[in-house]
């Protein structure tokens, strides 16, 4: 099986971190750097709806651990090469056992 991770990705979640003001803010902080493979999600109406407006739509490719089985839709990715963050809209670890499959969105608001 050729496993083509080429990509690196970032996965950040909210955070509560103390103010200056002696209160709390939410920040995004790093939860989990692996190696991905981002593919192209032709997708159905909503995709192609995201594409009209500018935003990019991938499943991404990860391998399966326990890091990458904790990802929810409440954290954002980041292509560390490119440094495009993506809103993750989906999240599949129950597909391929060996694999957890990310549907990634860019250009939306969190």
């Amino acid at each position: 099986m050729s496993v083509n991770l080429r990509e690196r990705v970032t996965f950040s979640e909210y955070t509560e971190e103390p103010n200056e003001y002696g209160g709390f803010e939410l920040v995004w902080s790093d939860f989990y750097t692996c190696r991905a493979q981002f593919i192209y999600h032709s997708g159905g109406e909503d995709t192609q709806a995201a594409r009209y407006q500018g935003n990019k739509v991938y499943k991404v490719k990860l391998l399966s651990c326990a890091s990458s089985r904790s990802i929810t839709t409440d954290m954002r990715m980041t292509d560390a090469r490119r440094g495009t963050v993506y809103n993750i809209r989906e999240v599949d670890q129950i597909t391929d056992p060996a694999f957890v499959y990310i549907v990634a969105e860019s250009g939306v608001a969190a």
